[in-house]
This record gives structure tokens, sequence and C-alpha cells, in this order.
């Protein structure tokens, strides 16, 4: 797997888990401390999440950070 393909598969499943929890980026966003704009990235993989950006995510949707690669 290369590193888009990762970033992809990371977006995808962190929409996924949003969405399963009935959450609206724009709630996730509020959530985690980050803007709207940066989580719609992160899902459409043109912005590619860093360590913390990851641990804010996965603390707001009540997940552990390990949770966002089981893809």
């Amino acid at each position: 797997m290369n590193e888009i393909e990762l970033y992809k598969r990371i977006g995808t499943r962190i929409k996924f888990l949003r969405e399963t929890q009935n959450l609206t980026q724009e709630n996730l966003a509020e959530k985690s401390g980050l803007s709207l704009d940066y989580i719609g990235k992160i899902e459409v993989c043109i912005n590619k999440p860093g360590l913390r950006a990851l641990i804010k995510i996965s603390n707001a949707l009540n997940v552990d950070i390990k949770e966002l690669f089981e893809f």
C-alpha cells in the first residue's frame, strides 16, 4: 500500500465512523477542535492528517486511535 492509498483509507474510515455515530462533519469538527474544512478534506484525501489530528479525531469519535486504521 502506498502513502496515497493509506490516506484514502484513513479518510474513508473516519467518514464511516462519523456516519455510524450520526455525526455531521460540523459536529466532528466541533468535538475535535479541528476546522470543518480540514475534516472534509481529510475524508476526501486532500489533506493528510498528522498524529495530533488523528488523536483529536479518535477522541472526538470516542474510539481508540487504532480503529482509524482498521480497514
